[in-house]
């Protein structure tokens, strides 16, 4: 994997490819953010590269590698400014994005949902939803869409983006350390990574799920009661004594 990516993950382009994936994939969530940061972490787990010389020797040389520290800062602040950037779009609304979030079953649940969540202290949901996959967009889109305050979201955007980034840089630098650079490595970390957003998925859709259910009881409850009254027939009125003669 480093081999088709080495003059990529070996320049200091490294760093603004990162951050616009990370900043756009908001808007566009098929762009592989994850992917990059994983295989960048793998890169700088590797560190030296392996040569062999006119004697036939082989040596371990160091060679340009990406700086962790510098990874995980162009990851976490294109993560909150991808955010930011689509709270800001859904608060402003406008007839487009509102028919567009009309017609999106999750954009209209996690507005509904959201609207007094953050507020509340429900913002760990901001949390779950960027590892989904989606779940990014559909909580940004969604919590602006239900005009949630900024100093509320902000707090929990920046830990999702330091969480998810720290998720994804340690699996590419562990799994480098541990099964070295090469394709295994690198598919496990990926498959780690989509395994979180599987259980985010699940726990962001088991609130809503409950909910419907709790829906469904209480309709069913209502009916029952209904078709169980008994109807109050009304008392013909006590008749007037008739006064004696």
């Amino acid at each position: 994997m480093l081999d088709s990516l080495g003059s990529l993950t070996g320049s200091p382009w490294i760093y603004a490819v990162v951050a616009l994936s990370v900043l756009l994939d908001v808007f566009l969530p098929v762009l592989p953010s994850g992917v990059l940061v994983i295989t960048a972490a793998t890169a700088a787990a590797a560190g030296t590269s392996t040569v062999v010389n006119a004697a036939d020797q082989v040596a371990r040389v160091p060679r340009e590698v990406p700086s962790l520290l510098i990874l995980m800062f162009c990851a976490a602040g294109a993560s909150v400014l991808g955010d930011l950037a689509a709270f800001r779009l859904a608060w402003r609304g406008g007839d487009r994005l509102d028919r567009a979030i009309a017609r999106s079953r999750r954009l209209t649940t996690a507005q509904k949902r959201l609207g007094g969540a953050l507020g509340a202290g429900g913002g760990i949901l901001v949390v779950i939803a960027r590892f989904a996959p989606a779940g990014r967009s559909v909580v940004s889109l969604g919590a602006g869409a239900a005009h949630g305050k900024v100093k509320e979201f902000l707090p929990w955007s920046a830990l999702a983006a330091v969480a998810w980034t720290g998720y994804s840089v340690g699996l590419g630098y562990f799994g480098g350390q541990w099964l070295g650079a090469s394709w295994v490595g690198a598919a496990l970390s990926v498959l780690a990574l989509f395994a979180a957003g599987s259980l985010a998925a699940y726990l962001m859709r088991r609130p809503a799920q409950e909910a419907a259910e709790a829906s469904r009881a209480k309709a069913a409850l209502a009916d029952l009661a209904e078709s169980v009254q008994v109807p109050v027939q009304a008392q013909p009125a006590p008749s007037e004594p008739v006064p004696a003669s």
